[in-house]
């Protein structure tokens, strides 16, 4: 509590909540800048379409990543080829929306995407999507449309 100078002669009782306020400023900016970091995943150079739609990332996707040297990874952890219909159908158990997203390096092989498909639909897996980066037109910025 602090005492009120000016000659009023009482104990004053506010609370100065500026420190508060830029503690927690301070989070949230700390919280905007690692939030995008954490949902990175394994980095792939993706390819280029111009047909593409979007659809909001949620924690919920089961993304299955193919790196350029034919690393499997599903949702962010590497997995042997031999593994992959095992840990999908493990991550699908309990989801009501069975979709998987391939999200492969633009400079591996297709064989090596086709024989991801080909182990998923083994594994019963129908509805999949690939992930692609939005073709730019001239003049336009990534984020437009």
């Amino acid at each position: 509590m602090a005492m009120n100078l000016g000659g009023g002669g009482g104990v004053k009782s506010d609370i100065n909540v500026t420190p508060l306020v830029d503690v927690m400023l301070v989070l949230l900016i700390i919280m905007m800048i690692v939030a995008p970091l954490l949902q990175k995943g394994v980095d792939v150079k993706l390819p280029v379409a111009a047909n593409t739609a979007d659809k909001p990332e949620t924690q919920d996707q089961t993304v299955v990543a193919i790196t350029a040297d034919k690393s499997v990874w599903v949702n962010g952890v590497q997995v042997r080829a031999s593994d992959l219909r095992r840990r999908v159908e493990e991550l699908l158990e309990s989801k009501t929306e069975k979709l998987v997203l391939i999200k492969a390096d633009q400079d591996v092989e297709y064989s090596a995407v086709m024989d991801t498909m080909d182990e998923l639909r083994a594994g019963g897996i129908e509805d999949m999507g690939l992930i692609t980066d939005p073709k730019v037109a001239p003049g336009q910025t990534a984020g437009g449309r």
